[in-house]
């Protein structure tokens, strides 16, 4: 995602609510005269603990519209010939008399046995309101519960696992859809215990209630099938697999192998190996049939993301009287080859730029399912600004990968595939990045990563190696610019070699759960540890140390450093599609042992889309460091123009996001139309205290003085397959100010969309130079507003 700041784009989100506020205000325009729409629905005499859930068996037709829903409805559909936004609720009698009958069955099945509604509508300037008036009587409670079962073993197997999942008990509400509840439960225990031939229909409940005390007496009744003295239970016997071409056709010849005494393995498309199935085929011969891993055969294979279509495995009945069950699975391949061109475009004031992306794919080499990625990305940068320019900065980045979908190691390990397919990962990365008058960075990594779910819940990525070798080459005119500001750190950081040898482990709980509206914790922890094994064989070998006293390697430099760095996330759901997010996103970082500060690809930064809302990437920070602080003259504007988005990084990092999501339209041109209020808090911090960056190393004591705070609205346009933003961020409180001047939102109200005295000022301050031509000041101007625009959500 790419953060933008262009002036023509600062009202973009108040045009399209304007348009749609000034499209008219009122909810009737749209309906004939002798007609009213359902504005209100008052439930009264239901019980607290179910009006919310009663109002839903109100028909849908008769629910009141929302408001902008409406609107769009009345602006866009062309009187219905389009499918956008939400038509009127119109009054239909015959439909309230419809509501009102749902809602008293709602409440009988709820226990209120005697339960009656009453209806009525009130109409005023065609608009109507419906009442629903209940009379619940008593609340029915189970008195007695018991089991009649005919079968032995299918009655142990219920009196084993009831407990595990059953709402109904002595002295518990009577309530069907707890009831119902049970049964299904039960018909799922029984798929689990080899009852292929289980029907829901063998289990029925017998209640006999007493009206005068309120109360009934359960009792449960599974049949045995007819003519049968039990149910039978059935095993696993053959597994056919059949493989079509991508275009779903089992023609011409096909590859045909007998794995094994169980699976038979036919593959028309000629592109697998047996293995690549029958490793995820959880239903061994012999095994007991179960729903459970039928299920899991079916989720496993569609994760490995070859196969277009994966249905559940058909099963057949031996003919003998042996409960046997052949089973036969037909898969679709996807096609081999994918190619997905991305592209995204920036404009900054005088700045804009684009970022190019191609990602090759087969999905399927070797025949074992394993992919073969080939990405290529390039961004660049251009300054349009008077006396600047040319090409800023170009990030050009190559790489290759391998995936394998299983853990492929040296011993034998247990099969990781219940909760999730396993991955190795092999990969290669070149990155060339180059910022005119300043650096041209070359960076090559080659790594191992295996990812493994322990849970549903709990997923586990190791990357016993990464290897680094980074190299940057200094422009000479900038080095003696920098050594003469006695600024070696910058030189030393950017323009070093350096080899690094890591180990990396990250940890996620919950990530299932990343697109529901429940109420959950989601958590990621990374830890990065460099150098050791380096140091080891350096010490080992005694290797020798350069003009500063640090060891090599292979003639190079060596980083030893630990990083580690977490998110944390609390989802609270308000109902419906609202919901309530906060979040915290520590991290720090630590050099030792042969290094005395992080490699440059290795530090934290703050700003951009997805945290900072309100500042552009590498645009804020350290701490309450000012850019100003580099004085005034010809030298310190050329530094500040040489060192923009490299001077403002840190070792410590802390960010908190608050963010409320809700939703606004139904159908807004084919999406459901979002909205979101968010605030975003934090900023990242030299370790120590850093003459290159006053006033930005980290202490306890000034944590608030250096927290940055910035406030935004956004409208999120949901296609389904993916998210289209768009957020606007306000800078409130900016660190880089001192006392009550940094409240710039507060002081400053009057710029935020206007030019004063402060916009002046700042640009004074933080010039970058003096156009000859016009005498005009170069330099960072200072914006309130930033607009975001992307695909996703931003946690």
């Amino acid at each position: 995602m790419k953060a933008y700041t262009p002036v023509t784009l600062r009202f973009a989100i108040l045009n399209i609510l304007v348009l749609i506020i000034a499209s008219g205000c009122s909810v009737t325009r749209g309906i004939r005269q002798d007609q009213a729409i359902v504005r209100k629905v008052v439930i009264k005499g239901v019980d607290k603990e179910f009006k919310d859930l009663a109002f839903n068996y109100v028909d849908k037709e008769q629910q009141p519209n929302n408001w902008l829903n409406l609107q769009i409805y009345y602006t866009f559909s062309k009187k219905g010939k389009r499918n956008i936004g939400e038509a009127p609720a119109i009054l239909d009698s015959n439909l309230v008399e419809f509501s009102r009958d749902q809602i008293q069955k709602f409440l009988v099945n709820k226990g209120y046995l005697k339960a009656k509604v009453v209806d009525s509508i009130a109409i005023k300037k065609r608009k109507a309101t419906l009442y629903f008036t209940a009379q619940e009587g008593p609340l029915f409670h189970v008195r007695n519960y018991r089991d009649s079962i005919f079968d032995p073993k299918v009655q142990q197997i219920y009196r084993d696992t009831r407990k595990n999942y059953t709402h109904v008990k002595p002295g518990s509400r009577y309530d069907t859809d707890s009831l119902a509840y049970d049964r299904d439960q039960f018909f799922q225990v029984m798929k689990q215990h080899g009852y292929f031939d289980f029907y829901r229909q063998y289990i029925t409940y017998l209640p006999d209630t007493s009206w005068g005390k309120s109360v009934a007496d359960v009792v449960i009744m599974i049949d045995n099938p007819p003519g049968k003295k039990e149910h039978p239970i059935y095993t696993m016997n053959n597994t056919l697999i059949t493989i079509a071409r991508s275009n779903g056709r089992i023609n011409g010849k096909a590859d045909t192998i007998q794995v094994d005494s169980q699976f038979r393995f036919v593959d028309f498309s000629g592109r697998f190996k047996p293995r690549t199935v029958t490793d995820y085929v959880f239903q061994k011969k012999g095994d007991k049939y179960s729903l459970e891993t039928q299920m899991l055969t079916t989720s496993r294979l569609s994760e490995l993301n070859v196969f277009r279509n994966v249905p559940n495995p058909t099963y057949e009945k031996l003919p003998d009287s042996t409960n046997r069950l052949n089973s036969k699975i037909d898969i679709v391949p996807l096609k081999r080859m994918t190619d997905r061109l991305e592209a995204e475009f920036l404009f900054n004031g005088g700045r804009y730029g684009y970022n190019l992306g191609n990602t090759f794919t087969n999905r399927n080499i070797f025949k074992q399912a394993a992919a073969l990625q080939l990405k290529l990305n390039w961004s660049i940068l251009f300054d349009n600004g008077s006396g600047t320019k040319g090409i800023q900065n170009q990030d050009f980045r190559v790489g290759a990968s391998v995936i394998y979908p299983r853990l492929l190691l040296p011993f034998s390990f247990p099969n990781l595939a219940k909760f999730g397919v396993p991955h190795t990962t092999f990969s290669s990365n070149f990155q060339l990045f180059y910022q005119k008058d300043l650096v041209e960075r070359r960076s090559f990594i080659n790594s191992v990563t295996y990812d493994f779910f322990e849970t549903f819940r709990k997923q586990h990525s190791i990357t016993p190696i990464s290897i680094e070798f980074s190299n940057g080459t200094i422009d000479p005119l900038a080095r003696n610019l920098l050594l003469s500001q006695n600024r070696y750190s910058y030189v030393y950081l950017i323009g070093r070699t350096t080899f690094t040898s890591a180990t990396q482990y990250t940890f996620q709980y919950n990530a299932i759960e990343l697109n529901s509206f429940k109420n959950f914790i989601y958590f990621r922890g990374n830890l990065d540890i460099g150098g050791n094994f380096l140091s080891l064989l350096s010490n080992l070998a005694g290797t020798k140390c350069d003009s500063l006293g640090q060891r090599t390697i292979f003639g190079y430099t060596f980083s030893q450093y630990a990083k580690t760095e977490v998110d944390l996330r609390i989802y609270r759901s308000l109902g419906g599609e609202k919901q309530f997010i906060f979040r915290i996103n520590p991290g720090v970082g630590v050099p030792y042992g042969n290094s005395n500060q992080l490699i440059f690809e290795k530090n934290f930064y703050a700003g951009g889309a997805n945290d900072m809302r309100a500042w552009l990437p590498r645009n804020l920070g350290p701490g309450q460091f000012n850019r100003a602080s580099y004085g005034t003259g010809a030298v310190a504007d050329t530094t500040r123009a040489r060192l923009k988005f490299l001077d403002q990084f840190g070792e410590v990092k802390i960010v908190a996001n608050a963010e409320y999501r809700y939703k606004l339209a139904d159908n807004f041109f084919g999406s459901k139309l979002k909205g979101a209020f968010f605030m975003d808090a934090g900023n990242v911090w030299r370790l120590h205290k850093e003459a290159d960056n006053p006033n930005g190393e980290f202490r306890f004591n000034n944590i608030w003085q250096g927290t940055a705070i910035g406030i935004g609205t956004g409208l999120r346009f949901d296609l389904g397959f993916f998210i289209f933003r768009l957020d606007a961020a306000f800078k409130f409180k900016d660190p880089q100010f001192q006392g009550s001047d940094q409240w710039v939102f507060i002081k400053h109200f009057d710029e935020v969309f206007g030019n004063g005295p402060f916009k002046q000022k700042y640009l004074l301050d933080n010039k970058t130079g003096v156009d000859p031509s016009s005498g005009k000041i170069i330099g960072d101007g200072y914006s309130f507003m930033q607009l975001n625009f992307g695909i996703g959500l931003p946690f």
